[in-house]
C-alpha cells in the first residue's frame, strides 16, 4: 500500500531513536508502604491538634469528624477512633486509598507547612479495626416492612443500601456485572487497591441483611417497571459511565480504546478470568490521551504489562506545583501531581493537541499532534508544529459525558440535564415518585467522597419518603458543589 505521508519512514526512524526500555516485572499488589500504627502515626495525628479552627470539614463532603479521630490516635485509642470514623464514613479504607484528600487541601496547617496527612490517618485506623476485629456487622434491631432496590453497586449505592439496610428496610443491590463493587471492582487496579478489601466490608454488608443481585442488567434482564412495583422504592446508583470520545479522522483504526474497557479488561485478567482478544499493551507504544487518575490507572497497568514505552498527552498547560492565587486556602487547588504510576516511568506532555489517528490498512501506528495554541479562550492545534508519534495502542482517558440513558429514559422516564445527568429535586427524588438518584448519575463525575456522601443523603431521602421521617444523616445535597476530575 502507498504511504503517500511518508509516515512508516517516519515511524521506523523515531523508534529506532527510542532507547530501549529495561523490562521491569512487576507485581499487581497495593504499591504503599504498611501503615504504621506506632509512634510515627501518633506524630502525624498530635500535628492535628495544633490546629486552631478547623475547616477540614469544610473541605470534606462527609463531614468526617477528622480532629476527633485524629486526637484518639494520638492518644492510642485505636477502636474508640474506628467509631468516630466510621460514624460518617462507611468505607473509610476505601477513601483512605482512593480519594485526593480534599480535606488535606483545606487542613489549617497547610497555609505555611504541609498539612496533617489525613488520608494516611484514616487508613490506618481502618485497617486497625479490621485487623482487630471491631468491624462488626450492625444489623437492624428490627424491620420495617419496607423494600428498596438499589441499582448500582459502586460507592454511592454500597453506601445507600447499607444505609438503608441498617435502619430495618430491606434492601437489595442490582449490579450488572458478576461481581459487586462498580468501578471500584473493575475501574480501580489492583496495584491502588486490592479486591479483598471490596470483599471483607462486602461480608459485613451481607451479615447485616443486604442482598446481592449480580450478573443483572436492569433494563434488559428485568424491566425497570417490574423493578418499581416489586420494591417500595428504588435508588439508581449507576454512575457516569458514558465515556468522552475523541471524533476525529483515524478513531475507527483499530489499537484506539476508551480507557476504561482496557482497564476492566485488564482487571477482569488480574481476578483470574480467561479474557479473549485481551486490549493488551505488552511490547507496545502506548499513548494515554487525558492527565487524570484514570489515565495514571492506565501508566501503571501499561507498565504491569510490559509496554515498550507509555507516553501521556494532555492538551492543556501543566497545573502549577504550588497553589495558584485564584484557589487560595482553604479551596481545593489543581496542581501537578506525581502519582505512583508516574514514578514508575514513562512521559507526560502537556500543551498538547491530538489532531489525528494514523496507520495502514485498518490498524493504528502512529498519533499526529501539535502544540495546543489559544485563540479566544479556546484550545486549538497550533499550525506548522504536526508531528506524528508512534504509537500501537492509544488509550483516551478523557472523562465522562454522564448516566447511560438507555432504560432510564424509556422505562423510568425519568429526565436528564443538559450534561447528561439524571434530574432531581432537592430530595434525590427523579421526576418519578420513589425513583432516586445517587452518586455520579445525578452528580456528575466527581470523587469517590461524594458518591459516598450522596448514597448516605440519598438513603436518608429513602427512609424519609418511606417512613414520613428519619434519623439518618445528609451529609450533602444535590445542589452542593462537585468537585469533577478527568
Amino acid at each position: 500500500m502507498a504511504d503517500p505521508r511518508g509516515f512508516m519512514k517516519v515511524r521506523q526512524r523515531e523508534t529506532q531513536q527510542r532507547r530501549p526500555v529495561p523490562v521491569r516485572i512487576m507485581d499487581w499488589k497495593e504499591v504503599y508502604e504498611a501503615r504504621q500504627e506506632g509512634p510515627v502515626l501518633r506524630r502525624q495525628a498530635s500535628r492535628c491538634m495544633d490546629c486552631g479552627v478547623p475547616f477540614c470539614h469544610h473541605g470534606c463532603p462527609l463531614g468526617n469528624l477528622i480532629p476527633e479521630w485524629n486526637d484518639l490516635t494520638r492518644r492510642g485509642e485505636g477502636q474508640d477512633a474506628s467509631e468516630r470514623l466510621h460514624a460518617t464514613n462507611n468505607f473509610p479504607e476505601f477513601t483512605g486509598r482512593l480519594c485526593p484528600a480534599p480535606c488535606e487541601s483545606a487542613c489549617v496547617l497547610g497555609i505555611n507547612q504541609p498539612a496533617v496527612t489525613i488520608k494516611q490517618i484514616e487508613v490506618s485506623i481502618a485497617e486497625e479495626a479490621f485487623d482487630a476485629g471491631w468491624v462488626e456487622p450492625l444489623p437492624p434491631a428490627r424491620l420495617t416492612g419496607k423494600t428498596v432496590a438499589v441499582v448500582g453497586s459502586g460507592p454511592a449505592g454500597l453506601a445507600a443500601a447499607q444505609q438503608l439496610t441498617r435502619i430495618g428496610h430491606t434492601v437489595a443491590v442490582y449490579e450488572r456485572d458478576d461481581r459487586i463493587g462498580g468501578l471500584l471492582r473493575y475501574g480501580i487496579p489492583d496495584f491502588k487497591m486490592e479486591k479483598d478489601v471490596i470483599d471483607r466490608r462486602l461480608a459485613q454488608m451481607q451479615a447485616e441483611g443486604t442482598r446481592f443481585r449480580t450478573g443483572v442488567e436492569v433494563g434488559k434482564d428485568v424491566s425497570w417497571d417490574q423493578l418499581r412495583r416489586r420494591y417500595d422504592a428504588v435508588v439508581i446508583a449507576t454512575g457516569a459511565t458514558v465515556p468522552r470520545d475523541l471524533p476525529i479522522p483515524g478513531r475507527h483504526l483499530d489499537g484506539v480504546h476508551y480507557a476504561m474497557d482496557y482497564l476492566v479488561q485488564s482487571n477482569r485478567a488480574v481476578a483470574g478470568d480467561t479474557l479473549p482478544g485481551q486490549i493488551d499493551a505488552r511490547g507496545k507504544h502506548v499513548v494515554i490521551l487525558g492527565g487524570g487518575d484514570t489515565g495514571a490507572d492506565c501508566i501503571g497497568t501499561a507498565h504491569r504489562q510490559q509496554a515498550a514505552s507509555v507516553t501521556t498527552l494532555a492538551i492543556g498547560k501543566q497545573p502549577p506545583a504550588e497553589r495558584p492565587a485564584h484557589q487560595p486556602w482553604p479551596m481545593f487547588p489543581t496542581l501537578f501531581e506525581v502519582a505512583t504510576a508516574h514514578e514508575e516511568g514513562g512521559e507526560r506532555t502537556y500543551l498538547a493537541s491530538t489532531v489525528e489517528f494514523v496507520g495502514e490498512n485498518g490498524r493504528l501506528a502512529g498519533i499526529k499532534v501539535a502544540e495546543t495554541e489559544y485563540v479566544d479562550g479556546r484550545r486549538l492545534p497550533k499550525a506548522g508544529t504536526e508531528r506524528i508519534i508512534p504509537a500501537d495502542l492509544v488509550l483516551l482517558a478523557l472523562g465522562f459525558t454522564g448516566a447511560e440513558p438507555a432504560g432510564i429514559a424509556e422505562q423510568v422516564e425519568a429526565g436528564f440535564d443538559d450534561r447528561g445527568n439524571v434530574s432531581r429535586d432537592a430530595d434525590y427524588m427523579t421526576e418519578v415518585p420513589g425513583i432516586f438518584v445517587a452518586g455520579d448519575a445525578g452528580r456528575g463525575q466527581s470523587l469517590i467522597v461524594w458518591a459516598i456522601a450522596e448514597g448516605r443523603a440519598a438513603a436518608a431521602a429513602v427512609d424519609r419518603h418511606l417512613m414520613g421521617s428519619t434519623i439518618l444523616p445528609a451529609p450533602v445535597a444535590p445542589s452542593d458543589r462537585a468537585i469533577t476530575v478527568l
